[in-house]
């Protein structure tokens, strides 16, 4: 880990990154959501409605790019109220621009009326890298893991 004069405001201001990441996607304010995402993000929430098997493999990739990403979230939640929250930050500076974390979350999705499932709660990580873009904290990459989903 590395450790500089600075290092405490760095890692504010990637848990403030987190923070909108969170208010950005539950308000579909996707404008504002691709604010927080590098230009080559790399979005894996693949097994993201079941617990996260060890060793899992999965037929598609992950989401890479930032356009890309936000049309697969803006798709994906379409019908749906989502509440996403993230607690406890592990957050790494590993180089002067780059830094790791992983936060413990929970979420829920609200589906409408005709959808398969009325409420998903789920509880797992989300592990992600971050790179500081022209003096901004950006997400460069993340996996969600799932410990459980319940599905009403």
């Amino acid at each position: 880990m590395i450790e500089t004069p600075d290092a405490l405001r760095d890692i504010e201001a990637i848990e403030d990154l987190k923070a909108r990441y969170f208010r950005f996607i539950d308000t579909k304010d996707w404008d504002s959501f691709a604010t927080v995402l590098t230009e080559d993000v790399v979005f894996d929430v693949r097994g993201g409605t079941a617990a996260t098997e060890p060793g899992a493999t999965y037929s598609e990739p992950p989401v890479t790019g930032r356009a890309e990403t936000v049309e697969f979230l803006r798709t994906s939640l379409t019908g749906l109220v989502s509440v996403h929250q993230g607690y406890l930050p592990e957050i790494a500076l590993t180089g002067p621009d780059e830094a790791t974390g992983t936060w413990a979350m929970a979420d829920v999705l609200r589906a409408g009326a005709g959808a398969p499932f009325r409420t998903a709660r789920g509880y797992g990580h989300y592990h992600e890298t971050y790179r500081r873009v022209d003096g901004v904290w950006l997400i460069a990459t993340l996996r969600l893991t799932r410990l459980l989903v319940d599905i009403e």
